[in-house]
């Protein structure tokens, strides 16, 4: 077993910032709620009835049929581009691992991801050691490689939302050109750093934890854009006709603009994705209860689907596991 294999050490500082972490996070939750409840209750008397029958009617309005086919679609697809960029970044920066071996874990981890995207990732990391013999901390510098690609991938999407919608986007969005330019900045900085380029005398760079980093080059990052944004334009599509399916008017446009902010939102771990969902909200203030239901809806199905789909491969992943 590889030193990755070791329980962690909890310290009473590491308790202590979890905790304050859980409160912090619990506190934005609340504030959603109480902002989503006025909002709510404020667009049911406008229309002359209670809340509850309110949130009633626009559930009984949505098309459900179709919405379900089209989300179980978008849900494999996903799966097949997220299994896709693990293979491709396991071959660059640790050993080639086959397609087929990869999907079971993939979707495996997605049971775990219900609780923690972190935690999932951390799971397949020690897959990946156990079952295939590498390093376990080149493994995760591999998974810490995926999620720092995901964080710029997203970035790069809402900056080209936001040219091609920049007179139609909400006010707050004329922040973008800054945060683009602050990222591609870091971003240059974190990539000449791991060259060697700046600070060449600096050892921090050369712990197990940032493996991949240390390998990457500016064409590893283009490959993990181009093989992740599949699944983003994918996303586009599907969330524009399903909000026409909870009978919200939308176009593919806007969409662009609106969902790689949105799926940053969907990042933070609130309970029920309740920071994506008040952001539906305020970006389609004319339809609070629609927006209301299908946040709610949208991002919840889509883990708890995905992780229907993880159960599916579970016995197959515990095989392999095991029988190492």
């Amino acid at each position: 077993m590889t030193e990755s294999a070791a329980p962690p050490t909890t310290t009473p500082a590491n308790g202590a910032s979890k905790a304050l972490g859980r409160m912090v996070f619990l506190a934005i939750a609340a504030a959603c709620f109480v902002f989503l409840y006025y909002r709510l209750n404020a667009a049911a008397a406008r229309e002359g009835l209670p809340l509850v029958d309110y949130m009633t009617r626009v559930f009984t309005n949505v098309r459900w049929l179709p919405w379900l086919l089209l989300m179980v679609v978008y849900s494999c697809f996903y799966l097949i581009i997220d299994a896709l960029v693990l293979m491709r970044a396991l071959s660059w920066f640790i050993k080639p691992i086959r397609y087929r071996d990869i999907l079971p874990i993939r979707a495996s981890a997605y049971i775990i991801s219900l609780f923690s995207e972190q935690v999932g990732k951390g799971v397949m990391a020690y897959y990946l050691n156990r079952r295939y013999d590498v390093p376990g901390w080149e493994v995760a510098s591999v998974m810490l490689f995926i999620m720092f690609g995901e964080i710029f991938y997203l970035l790069v999407w809402a900056s080209v939302g936001y040219i091609v919608n920049r007179s139609s986007l909400p006010a707050i969005f004329g922040w973008m050109p800054v945060i683009t330019l602050g990222a591609a900045v870091v971003f240059t900085l974190w990539v000449l750093y791991f060259r060697g380029a700046i600070l060449p005398g600096n050892q921090l760079r050369d712990k197990k934890i940032f493996h991949a980093f240390r390998m990457a080059t500016l064409k590893h990052y283009v490959l993990f854009f181009l093989l992740r944004s599949p699944a983003l334009l994918a996303a586009v599509l599907v969330y524009t006709i399903a909000l026409n399916l909870f009978g919200v008017p939308a176009s593919l446009r806007p969409l662009l603009g609106y969902l790689p902010i949105i799926f940053f939102a969907a990042t933070v771990p609130t309970p029920m994705r309740a920071a994506a969902i008040t952001l539906w909200v305020v970006l389609f203030p004319q339809n609070e209860g629609q927006m209301a239901a299908f946040g709610f809806v949208q991002h919840n199905f889509f883990i708890l689907f995905n992780a229907l789909i993880g159960v599916v491969f579970l016995r197959r992943a515990q095989r392999e596991l095991f029988d190492r």
